[in-house]
């Protein structure tokens, strides 16, 4: 878990251990590229923590994302993506894993187009001021920590996880009557 205090960062994108190294000489800032590491090790490295943000790539849903786009990518099976949401949904009820304060993610426009959809879908659709697009990888985002948006925290994931496999690339977030008619 997060150190007590502290707001959570997780940078996505290809060039997020980039983007973390050009956080590293904050003192306000423990960051980490923590991709390769378990869930057990970032939490035990978040705990260390006494900075004011901890900002870190180990995203404690990637089982979840990876197994959705890969579901509607026609590479993998709906059992696999069950299995995932089940494993986050228990590894959360154990508080082994946390949904961090804020997803950054780097270059959204360069994104394969299911994934695209994953960040600024379905994740955002459950707390849309807390995924952000973030256009570089560079020392520009430390200004983001200074102005980091307000708005309602995550949701506990066992109220939204198990509505991920609904959420269909395209039309996700999107509400009855929202939908275009064709009619000019």
């Amino acid at each position: 878990m997060e150190a007590p205090g502290s707001t959570t960062l997780v940078v996505v994108g290809d060039e997020a251990s980039q983007a973390i190294r050009s956080l590293e000489r904050l003192a306000n800032v423990q960051a980490a590229s923590l991709s390769e590491a378990s869930d057990d090790e970032v939490a035990r490295w978040q705990a260390s923590s006494s900075a004011p943000y901890v900002v870190h790539d180990h995203d404690p849903l990637g089982h979840v994302a990876a197994a959705w786009v890969e579901f509607f990518d026609d590479q993998s099976t709906f059992g696999v993506l069950e299995l995932e949401i089940e494993r986050a949904m228990d590894a959360a009820g154990r508080r082994a894993i946390s949904v961090p304060d804020y997803y950054v993610v780097l270059h959204p426009e360069v994104l394969p187009v299911t994934w695209k959809h994953w960040w600024l879908g379905v994740l955002a659709s459950e707390s849309p001021t807390r995924v952000i697009p973030w256009p570089s990888a560079d020392a520009s985002l430390a200004s983001l920590l200074r102005r980091l948006p307000t708005g309602r925290a995550w949701p506990e994931v066992a109220s939204w996880l198990p509505r991920v496999p609904m959420s269909v690339p395209d039309r996700v977030g999107l509400h009855v009557g929202d939908e275009p008619t064709g009619e000019a």
